[in-house]
């Protein structure tokens, strides 16, 4: 037996014939507005913006103009199953870390997202692709639809499943660690633009 298995022998040893604790579900589930409520999208723009992230609006009929005007200057690569695209963009079938890192940005959908701590969630879906494709360009765009967004993280994680390889993103990647001194870019792309599909349009840009 290696140290590996007895170490494991005995964690199921010790917890054999114990039940597990229950777990509290008193806290708040679900939030004041539905999924795409007005007043819920301009919260999840403030959060995108306070973490230093740009939020692009447009409609279902701008979307296509918007993403090339967004992308006008770069090489852009997309998930091979997004409905979403670019001129010119090249489609991840399998490109090496290299090939990806000497690409621009990434253009992408989410599978959901939470207004109250802006946070937007991937699960590897055929308009999100494989984890590296947003973790190694240096800008992430990402295309996130008003009947998406959620107020609570109890119904944002309702939206998701677990089994599912998920990616939580707040704005940029960033950490403090060293010091308290903010450095982008640590452990994914510096930039990330959200653009913001409503069927009314009115929002602004923010930066």
């Amino acid at each position: 037996m290696s140290a590996r298995d007895d170490i494991l022998a005995r964690i199921h040893a010790a917890n054999t014939g114990i039940a597990a604790p229950p777990v509290p579900r008193d806290y708040r589930r679900t939030g004041t507005h539905a999924p795409g409520d007005a007043e819920l999208l301009e919260l999840f723009t403030d959060r995108l913006v306070d973490y230093k992230a740009t939020v692009v609006p447009c409609t279902p009929a701008t979307l296509a103009a918007t993403l090339a005007d967004i992308c006008r200057d770069w090489t852009v690569v997309v998930p091979a199953g997004s409905a979403s695209s670019v001129p010119g963009a090249v489609v991840d079938d399998g490109l090496s870390y290299a090939q990806l890192d000497a690409l621009d940005a990434v253009l992408t959908g989410c599978a959901a997202a939470c207004a109250e701590t802006g946070t937007i969630a991937l699960d590897a879906g055929p308009d999100q692709g494989r984890r590296a494709v947003t973790l190694i360009p240096d800008r992430h765009i990402c295309v996130v639809r008003a009947d998406q967004v959620v107020h609570t993280v109890p119904e944002l994680l309702a939206r998701l499943d677990p089994t599912r390889p998920l990616t939580f993103i707040s704005g940029p990647s960033a950490t403090s660690d060293i010091e308290l001194h903010r450095v982008e870019g640590v452990h994914g792309p510096r930039t990330l633009i959200v653009v913001l599909v409503t069927l009314s349009g009115g929002l602004r840009r923010r930066a």
